[in-house]
């Protein structure tokens, strides 16, 4: 079976008010879903106390840290050489969350190490991923 990886980092909430402050969030990847990351905040970093689960295409974030990249609900663009900006839209508004590049990095080695660039669609079980919705009609 394979590993999921969960990597627990530091973002940083940037607001007006109150002030910009620290939360934790995961990235993680499960090969299972190959082309997909998710960014997880838990209770405590959210507005009204749930966890916010945000998934979004792995390449995305490859791209996100070499420049602007992004379309719809989330867009990321590097911000100096150690930063990089991830902006969520909601139909409430809009989130602007800041990551560590090396974070970012760090954590897409370890993706690209279970499921190489490329290799996405070998990972996939069309099959069983059809029939699991043809038994939920």
């Amino acid at each position: 079976m394979p590993t999921v990886i969960d990597h627990a980092v530091q973002a940083r909430l940037i607001a007006t008010e109150p002030r910009a402050r620290q939360i934790p969030a995961a990235l993680r990847y499960d090969p299972d879903d190959p082309f997909a990351v998710l960014v997880v905040f838990p209770p405590p970093a959210s507005l009204d106390g749930t966890e916010v689960v945000w998934t979004f295409a792995r390449e995305l974030l490859t791209e996100g840290l070499r420049g602007p990249a992004g379309i719809g609900d989330v867009h990321l663009w590097p911000c100096g050489p150690r930063t990089v900006m991830v902006e969520l839209h909601t139909v409430e508004g809009l989130a602007m969350v800041q990551f560590d590049a090396r974070d970012l990095r760090r954590f897409l080695a370890m993706a690209y190490g279970l499921v190489a660039r490329g290799d996405e669609a070998r990972h996939l079980d069309v099959d069983a991923d059809l029939a699991a919705l043809l038994r939920e009609a």
